[in-house]
C-alpha cells in the first residue's frame, strides 16, 4: 500500500508543489488537502492518512493546535511532519513539543521531502540536531528537571538518550556503544516509556528542557 499523505497549508502554491513532488513517487499518494488547521481532524477521520504534512503558521488554527487536536482526539493518529519556512521558529519548537514527529523546510529539495515523508511514515523522527539545540537554548526549567529525575533512567538509558540527542539512529547508537541493534531498540523503548514521550523527538526535547543535555 502506498504512503497516504494529507497536505495542510494555507498557500495553494505550496500544496501544489508538494503534491507534484510526492505524487511523482510510486509509493506515495496525496489523500487530500486542507487550507487550515481547523479542517484537519475531520479530514483525518475521513481519509485516514499515514502522514500529515502540516504548515505551522495558518490563519484560523495553527499547526501547533492542529497537532494537539489530532493527537488528542484521533485514535491511532497519523504521523505529523511540520513544514516551515524558518527552521529556528518558536512555532516549530512548540509543534515538536506538542507531538509532531519532525520538521521540514519549505525550501528543501524534492528528494529531501520524499525522504522525510518515508522516514516518518516508517516510524522515524526527523530531527536536525544542530537546529534543535538552537531552539532548545534557554528552555531548561525546574518542572522538566523534576519530571526527568522521576523517570529514573538507568545509566545505560542515559547514554542512549545522549546519543539520541545527537541525532544518531539505533544502528549508529549500537555501533557507538558496541551493543546489538535489538538491545538498543529495547533501551530506546524504555527511555520513551519512562519519559512518557510519544517518540524520539519528544524524548530529546525532554533531555534539553531538563538540562540533562546542554544545548551547547
Amino acid at each position: 500500500m502506498p504512503i497516504s499523505v494529507l497536505l495542510v497549508d494555507d498557500e495553494p502554491l505550496v500544496r501544489a508543489g508538494l503534491r507534484a513532488i510526492l505524487e511523482a513517487q510510486p509509493d506515495i499518494e496525496v489523500a487530500g488537502e486542507a487550507a487550515d488547521g481547523a479542517s484537519v481532524v475531520p479530514m483525518v477521520r475521513q481519509l485516514r492518512p499515514d502522514v500529515i504534512a502540516m504548515d505551522v503558521r495558518m490563519p484560523l488554527l495553527d499547526g501547533i493546535e492542529a497537532t494537539r487536536a489530532v493527537l488528542r482526539s484521533v485514535a491511532e493518529p497519523p504521523r505529523i511532519l511540520v513544514v516551515t519556512t524558518f527552521e529556528d521558529d518558536d512555532y516549530v519548537y512548540e509543534a515538536l513539543r506538542a507531538g509532531a514527529d519532525g520538521f521540514l523546510l519549505k525550501r528543501a529539495r524534492p528528494a529531501e521531502i520524499v525522504h522525510a515523508v518515508r522516514l516518518v511514515a516508517e516510524g522515524g523522527s526527523l530531527l536536525l540536531p544542530a537546529t534543535l539545540r538552537t531552539m532548545a537554548a534557554g528552555r531548561s526549567n525546574a518542572r522538566a528537571r523534576a519530571d526527568f529525575e522521576r523517570a529514573a533512567l538507568t545509566e545505560r538509558e542515559r547514554q542512549v538518550l545522549r546519543l539520541m540527542s545527537r541525532g544518531l539512529s539505533n544502528a549508529e547508537i549500537a555501533g557507538e556503544l558496541v551493543l546489538g541493534a535489538e538491545t538498543i531498540k529495547t533501551h530506546v523503548s524504555a527511555v520513551l516509556g519512562k519519559l512518557g514521550a510519544r517518540d524520539r523527538t519528544q524524548a530529546v526535547i525532554a533531555a534539553y528542557e531538563s538540562g540533562f543535555v546542554a544545548p551547547g
